[in-house]
């Protein structure tokens, strides 16, 4: 459990959520990273969920615990040190405003592009957190392309690092996201064990490839199923989450669907997140591979880059279609 002091955003109004997940969800799909039939167990994974937890992924348990360690002391700083990051915007330090286009939640955050100098980040050892970044990220790098690699091998895709090579590219536009919500007392349980929800993060997909998602024991993270129901999905702070973006939805042509997810807060425990999203790089040409397309198959999309497709994404409201305007008529 992670125990902060209290949060700067104490000052902001709660959103409140009106959508109940359902009481009998389906199992989150679980894959065995170290199984013969895991690229199998993801194919289906992001073709029905665009969702899945991998275990036996090889990041090192130290390398989450000591990022996790170092998270905690940014977001127990007082606020005065923690805006000392917000001068790089986008990226840096925030609370409660979620982007600029309106969306708030329960949360407080750093944001940091995947070559982040610490040094930036005003804690009182930037060097230990730089050491703890550099150790999670390089592993969970290795990880993500390893899971695009099986991708590519089970879509029957060559050269099989087609997607992993994107964000091995020296100019992948991958991004790094560190979320803190706090426990939040607008929380209510009521006597028969429903509650009144609060927004913690707004529900949106992702815009990159894929994202990995690790956080600590607190529950929160909810999907959309295709029906649009929301399921829970239960904590487990030694997986890792990983989610189709709306950028290998295009690659795909539809095939693979990027989820919509939402963050609920939690009225005891503070939730801790770490998110690498895995992104290409700017002048990278988004469409869907040739190698997939059948017959007289139609694209679904107009070809774009990644820099139009993010500059777009940026300037949406998190709940809105973000592809909307790259889908052919």
């Amino acid at each position: 459990m992670v125990i902060l002091s209290k949060p700067a955003i104490e000052q902001f109004g709660c959103i409140r959520n009106k959508q109940a997940a359902t009481l009998f969800p389906p199992l989150i799909p679980l894959v065995d990273l170290s199984k013969p039939d895991s690229r199998q167990q993801i194919i289906k994974a992001c073709e029905e969920f665009g969702f899945f937890k991998v275990i036996n992924h090889g990041v090192p348990m130290d390398f989450i615990s000591r990022l996790e360690s170092e998270a905690t002391k940014f977001f127990s700083s007082p606020l005065s040190e923690k805006e000392k990051t917000g001068q790089l915007k986008p990226y840096g330090y925030g609370n409660k405003r979620i982007g600029p286009n309106g969306d708030v939640g329960w949360v407080e955050y750093l944001l940091l592009t995947t070559n982040q100098d610490p040094n930036l980040l005003g804690t009182e050892n930037p060097e230990s957190f730089r050491i703890a970044l550099d150790n999670y990220m390089a592993a969970v790098k290795k990880m993500a392309c390893e899971i695009l690699e099986m991708i590519a091998d089970g879509l029957k895709i060559q050269p099989r690092n087609v997607l992993s090579k994107l964000m091995m590219d020296e100019q992948s536009d991958s991004v790094f996201r560190l979320n803190h919500y706090p426990p939040c007392p607008e929380v209510v349980q009521s006597l028969n064990g429903t509650s009144s929800n609060v927004i913690g993060f707004g529900e949106h997909t992702d815009p990159q490839i894929i994202s990995v998602l690790r956080s600590n024991n607190t529950s929160g993270l909810q999907i959309s199923l295709r029906d649009g129901t929301w399921i829970s999905v239960p904590p487990d702070q030694y997986s890792f989450f990983i989610n189709v973006g709306d950028s290998l939805q295009v690659m795909t042509n539809g095939r693979f669907k990027s989820v919509k997810h939402r963050v609920l807060a939690n009225s005891v425990k503070s939730r801790l997140s770490m998110i690498y999203f895995c992104g290409p790089p700017l002048s990278e040409k988004i469409a869907p591979l040739p190698s997939l397309m059948r017959g007289d198959q139609q694209s679904l999309y107009k070809e774009f880059t990644w820099f139009e497709y993010k500059k777009s994404a940026y300037s949406s409201r998190l709940a809105d279609n973000r592809l909307m305007h790259f889908e052919k008529i």
